[in-house]
């Protein structure tokens, strides 16, 4: 059976990637919705750090990898933290900014179809919610992976792209970099991205814990 041909999809797609690193963050909707988890999920390092450090790669981590080409993602994998969860495209919502997966799916990620897909050259982006009403969600222990763990994103044309962590970050909302978290780096990278920081009822979650990872072996 001949290789599914996804270069229509990539074509298709709607916004330029750009919108993202202004929009993205304000518009996913990653919050709790009525209950404490305590003691709460678990925060990167750099949550006690007053200023968010950028983060940096290993050098040479990609050296003389290909990129592969477009294809959608399909399930995502952090063996560290026990997640093996289906991804689902997300777009753009009715006021512009980028959707998040259905809150009620516990075990659901987000990747933002208009922009890079996993593997290719360039930063593709996968978002889910951190809890919801009933408890824990799919990235509730983001916030505790280390660098050099591996996220894995399989693809809807086989092939899996498998990077490895070099930065976990946390970003208050109103302050968010997207610049520097979605810059292309000319080599293909991954962002994870869920709720984090502190939380109040009236407010939500007051941040975003950021993965940084970059491709080091695709199968």
């Amino acid at each position: 059976m001949p290789a599914k041909d996804f270069r229509v999809a990539e074509r298709r797609r709607r916004q330029p990637w750009g919108v993202l690193a202004l929009a993205m963050l304000s518009g996913l909707a990653m919050m709790r919705n009525g209950v404490d988890v305590a003691p709460g999920p678990p925060q990167p390092a750099a949550a006690a750090r007053p200023v968010a450090r950028p983060a940096t790669p290993p050098p040479g981590a990609s050296e003389g990898l290909e990129p592969l080409p477009f294809a959608p993602a399909s399930r995502i994998r952090i063996p560290a933290i026990q997640v093996a969860a289906p991804i689902m495209d997300v777009g753009l919502d009715p006021d512009g900014w980028v959707a998040a997966p259905p809150p009620d799916d516990t075990n659901l990620a987000g990747w933002y179809q208009n922009g890079i897909a996993p593997g290719q050259r360039g930063t593709s982006v996968v978002v889910g919610h951190v809890d919801n009403a009933r408890g824990p969600a799919v990235f509730y222990g983001l916030g505790s992976v280390q660098k050099g763990q591996h996220v894995e994103v399989e693809r809807y044309d086989g092939r899996i792209a498998v990077f490895e962590i070099y930065g976990v970050e946390v970003y208050a909302k109103d302050d968010f970099p997207g610049v520097q978290v979605y810059a292309d780096t000319g080599v293909p990278e991954l962002r994870v991205i869920t709720c984090g920081g502190g939380y109040t009822h009236a407010r939500g979650y007051d941040g975003n814990v950021v993965v940084y990872a970059r491709m080091v072996a695709s199968r």
